[in-house]
């Protein structure tokens, strides 16, 4: 009796250590090495390319879903920005034009001269530093609920009280949330979510356990604190004219909604709104089917 209910109750609580969607099995990963970090990278398939790029709170693990319905006829490569998931931890480098750098020698590693480009939240950022400093190599840019340091609205948003985490970081700062990550993490998806419940057991636990490795909120605070020479450089780059391929600009319905693609406007002169219902910051989580529909169509546009 003792040993089959002990049996019901590891049923009952295997979902809850499940891991988040696996990448497809015929996806390999490799280590790259930049000017000054280690990228991992997960690539898969063949064909035309598509690079993703993550924010904070994600790893390129996010992007799972997405990737399975995409490398059936493209090359998918994820990496995990410099600092984040299982790329290495140096104590520079986080000014995104650096990062975007590293996008560019992971793709030369694949010898892929052009790619589709599908980003979010820091993502973005990076994504703009790329697009901007090598346009040549972007076909299609899908840019999700995020701004861009120093573009738009910009000096708005940062005077919002949801987005204090802009200037949390310092020794004391790590000092607190060392051992205390996944409390950190939940203020995020907790916040900045439609529904909490969205963002399921497995998915927190997973993320936390990657952001709770040696090094990694202090790579994150780096993340931040770069943003004040990246508004510098966005101006510097916006200046020099807009961007000319076709981007989609997704904002969640319960967080930038239509001011995305407001924002983008202001870098790109090819810009297309969506709006995804039902959702919060945390797209591929909260609405996977209908992020992803949405990001496949665009990016199957003739």
């Amino acid at each position: 009796m003792l040993l089959t209910a002990i049996g019901a109750l590891i049923l009952a609580l295997a979902p809850a250590f499940a891991e988040v969607q696996p990448f497809p099995p015929s996806f390999r990963t490799q280590d790259i090495q930049t000017d000054g970090a280690v990228i991992h990278v997960r690539v898969g398939g063949s064909g035309p390319a598509v690079v993703m790029l993550h924010g904070f709170g994600d790893t390129g693990d996010m992007w799972a879903p997405l990737a399975a319905k995409l490398v059936g006829d493209r090359t998918v490569v994820v990496p995990d920005l410099r600092g984040m998931g299982l790329s290495s931890h140096p104590e520079g480098g986080y000014e995104k034009k650096t990062q975007a750098r590293d996008v560019a020698l992971v793709l030369d590693k694949f010898k892929i001269d052009k790619a589709d480009l599908v980003t979010h939240d820091i993502g973005n950022m990076v994504g703009y530093a790329f697009a901007a400093q090598y346009p040549d190599r972007v076909t299609r840019w899908v840019v999700m609920d995020a701004p861009l340091p120093g573009i738009g609205s910009w000096d708005e948003i940062i005077r919002s009280p949801a987005l204090w985490h802009f200037n949390f970081r310092g020794p004391d700062v790590e000092r607190l949330v060392k051992g205390r990550e996944r409390i950190y993490l939940d203020r995020f998806w907790n916040e900045l979510s439609a529904n909490p419940k969205s963002i399921d057991e497995a998915t927190r636990r997973h993320y936390a356990k990657l952001y709770a490795r040696p090094g990694a909120m202090h790579s994150a605070f780096n993340q931040f604190a770069a943003f004040t020479q990246d508004a510098i450089d966005n101006k510097a780059l916006a200046a020099k004219g807009k961007l000319t391929m076709p981007v989609l600009a997704i904002g969640a319905e319960k967080s930038f909604g239509a001011a995305m693609a407001d924002d983008l406007r202001f870098v790109a002169t090819d810009v297309t709104s969506a709006v995804i219902a039902n959702s919060g910051h945390w797209l591929m989580e909260e609405q996977p089917a209908a992020t992803v529909a949405a990001i496949v169509a665009f990016l199957n546009k003739k």
